[in-house]
């Protein structure tokens, strides 16, 4: 085959990706979506490494098509709900399946126990820090600059996608709040671990900027201090939040709704948002018997005090009544509460949802 051939081959078979790309895009709001994140969104980049981190077993995805797939939960996550509100047919794949081809729909990168910190979660073993997965990002920019043709064409389609990253809890239960394997509880005020949490942060959304990202969702951190877990681990009562775990998530909260205003005015392009999961999820809480939640501080697997001392065994039997439960175990919500979370974050119900739009308003600019 001659150079022109061969070259005119190249053309079409890259108008046939682009011509691919635009009938996607009709049919959904974005060409693509790239998640990064902990075990709130991991769907099984956990599941070959070394890890205790991992939900690839039943009853994890007991109501979910495929069984247990590596989500923390018995069904859909938030970003698989965000994910088909924002019209695409299938479920974004968790980057150790992706393929060329699908990286131009998007990855999920995100990785149980995950953490902003590189030694945030390490006492479970095997897991992708932010670090590592903003690397793995970087790898597919690669590939889809290859798939593309150049790297206008894979900065262009890059643009019109969306990223979302959901992290920090981990920074919170698995490293401030545990003295008996880390030491940033005594070296850091609150206030100072938030600061420290937030330059890092920063340091790897300027290289996710670097590699195209230009629609970006910073997720907040949930009450964690509400969980099962930390209820049966610090709350007398069993139901009563814990109180000085969630005020130190507020103050790195507070801090990420001025890592937005800082990238939206200093950099060219750039539209990001907050999504407001402490207030969402918390709202949820107060009003749970109107959601029809009839437990709202135990998990539906687990062992022990609030069924949260021990997290969710490999074949346990779970609760029967999955929908009443707003926590699913010991850490993550339920999928209903998934559900709920999602289409709030998807479409602000309140004001204070999101800063300074939503999801829904982030696919259409």
């Amino acid at each position: 085959m001659g150079l022109a051939a061969r070259r005119r081959g190249t053309m079409e078979m890259v108008v046939l990706v682009l011509l691919r790309l635009a009938l996607m895009a009709a049919a959904q709001q974005v060409p693509c979506y790239f998640i990064f994140g902990d075990s709130l969104v991991d769907n099984g980049n956990n599941n070959n490494l070394a890890s205790l981190a991992r939900a690839d077993y039943r009853p994890y995805g007991i109501d979910f098509p495929q069984g247990p797939t590596g989500r923390f939960s018995n069904g859909l996550t938030t970003v698989d709900v965000i994910a088909q509100l924002l019209g695409f047919n299938d479920l974004i794949p968790p980057y150790i399946s992706s393929n060329p081809q699908s990286l131009l729909s998007g990855a999920n990168f995100a990785s149980a126990a995950a953490g902003i910190r590189e030694e945030t979660g390490r006492q479970l073993g095997g897991r992708i820090t932010l670090s590592g997965q903003i690397q793995n990002y970087r790898n597919a920019v690669s590939q889809i600059v290859n798939v593309l043709g150049d790297e206008d064409s894979a900065a262009n389609h890059l643009s019109q996608c969306i990223f979302s990253l959901g992290l920090g809890g981990n920074d919170y239960l698995n490293n401030y709040f545990m003295p008996q394997f880390y030491s940033t509880g005594s070296q850091y005020t609150p206030e100072d671990y938030a600061d420290n949490l937030i330059e890092s942060y920063t340091q790897q959304l300027v290289t996710l900027y670097n590699y195209g990202a230009r629609k970006v969702a910073l997720i907040g951190v949930g009450p964690v201090g509400c969980s099962p877990s930390e209820l049966s681990r610090y709350s007398a009562d069993g139901v009563t939040c814990v109180e000085r775990i969630n005020n130190a998530v507020q103050l790195f909260n507070n801090r990420l709704i001025s890592v937005v205003d800082h990238f939206n005015t200093n950099f060219a392009g750039a539209h990001f948002i907050y999504v407001n999961a402490f207030g969402i999820f918390a709202d949820i809480l107060r009003s749970a018997p109107q959601h029809g939640f009839t437990m709202s501080n135990t998990g539906c697997c687990g062992v022990g005090r609030n069924r949260g001392q021990i997290t969710c065994l490999p074949f346990q039997t779970p609760c029967a009544n999955r929908n009443e439960f707003l926590y699913w175990d010991a850490f993550h919500p339920s999928e209903a509460a998934n559900i709920l979370i999602g289409k709030r974050a998807y479409s602000a119900q309140a004001p204070s949802d999101s800063h300074p739009m939503d999801f829904r308003h982030l696919a259409a600019l």
